[in-house]
């Protein structure tokens, strides 16, 4: 009598890791929500949506889709280096600055849905053609923050911030529809080009992260509604500037250094010093980035408009918040486009615990 032979259990090889590996990713990329399924969803949401402020969001994300081109291309393309011009901030203008610039502002002072774009890289605010001046809606962008960095493959990023204009609609645009406060902004978003791309947004309901598939050329939503960890791993300052800081800010710093279990600190120093790069990990792993303000800039040295309200509107929505260190961010009215203030932005602890340090309430 002969007993049945055992079943040989099934060997998991590398390959075949890899094929279940390789089905999971074709499943995901098939079932995965792009950007403008998302984008759809939204505006099904709202009875009242006529579709404008969709296509508007759609528009900006193709021009980021091109500007991701070609900063991916950049060192073969001969688009780094300067222009040698400066530009309203006194900053040498990089070739792919003035490239991405060109990209966002055109297409979307083209597309009839916007009265005024506000970038870094233009002194004046920027009107459509007259038959065009009606659109609704006013952007702010830095179209490429971070540039001094793509020669050596730091990431970089485009920040956005969709107003709705307060001005007639049967005019031309003016100033007072670029100057409203973060608070009333109906998007906030940034597009990081790094080892792959993603673009982060919120209009006000929860924050969502999109993953660029180049294969198929779209964002895949891969992080959906982000919160900020509970407790920071990370800081982010340029502590090169030490000396020109006041004593309140200095002692900040040495807190966020001293080692305390209970508030899991000290944090790990990490400071790339691209505005987009550090708020996103710190948005991921949790943390504080910070440029106050020292004894050479005393307005501070972010923008208001396009780069602090948009991140903080971003970081708010996930839980967190960004300040001045006295003020919240986005109860700012500001009195210029090119305004500059100083900004705390991160877990919602670290930021209050700023800000009683730079009030002297907290030693």
């Amino acid at each position: 009598h002969m007993s049945k032979p055992t079943a040989t259990p099934p060997v998991t090889t590398t390959a075949n890791k890899a094929d279940e590996g390789w089905r999971a990713e074709t499943k995901r990329r098939l079932l995965g929500k792009t950007v403008n399924q998302q984008i759809a969803f939204s505006q099904q949401m709202l009875p009242s949506a006529t579709g404008k402020f969709s296509s508007l969001l759609t528009e900006i994300i193709v021009a980021c889709k091109i500007i991701r081109d070609k900063i991916t291309l950049a060192g073969i393309a001969e688009v780094l280096g300067s222009t040698g011009e400066e530009n309203v901030q006194g900053e040498t203008v990089k070739v792919l600055d003035e490239l991405a610039n060109t990209i966002f502002t055109t297409r979307l002072l083209q597309s009839g849905y916007v009265c005024m774009v506000v970038s870094e890289e233009n002194e004046e605010p920027l009107y459509p053609e007259k038959e065009l001046e009606g659109g609704k809606y006013v952007v702010s962008t830095d179209p490429c923050d971070g540039s001094s960095n793509v020669a050596c493959n730091v990431p970089v990023g485009t920040i956005f911030g969709i107003w709705e204009r307060v001005s007639p609609r049967s005019g031309p645009a003016n100033i007072n529809d670029a100057l409203q406060s973060g608070r009333k902004m109906l998007c906030g978003g940034y597009v990081l080009y790094g080892p792959s791309s993603m673009l982060v947004y919120t209009t006000g309901s929860g924050v969502h992260g999109f993953t660029y598939d180049p294969s198929i050329g779209e964002f895949i939503l891969t992080h959906e509604s982000m919160m900020l960890p509970s407790f920071s791993k990370c800081y982010s300052v340029n502590e090169a500037y030490w000396h020109y800081w006041s004593e309140e800010v200095k002692k900040y710093v040495e807190w966020i250094k001293t080692p305390n279990e209970e508030g899991h600190r000290p944090y790990t120093g990490r400071y790339v010093g691209s505005l987009v790069s550090d708020v996103h990990r710190n948005l991921l792993y949790g943390g504080i980035y910070f440029y106050p303000i020292d004894s050479r800039s005393h307005q501070g040295k972010l923008r208001l408009l396009y780069e602090c309200a948009p991140l903080s509107y971003i970081i708010e929505q996930a839980g967190g918040m960004g300040s001045t260190g006295k003020i919240n961010i986005l109860d700012i009215e500001p009195t210029d486009i090119h305004q500059r203030v100083p900004l705390y932005i991160g877990n919602k602890s670290d930021v209050k615990a700023a800000e009683e340090f730079l009030a002297g309430t907290r030693t």
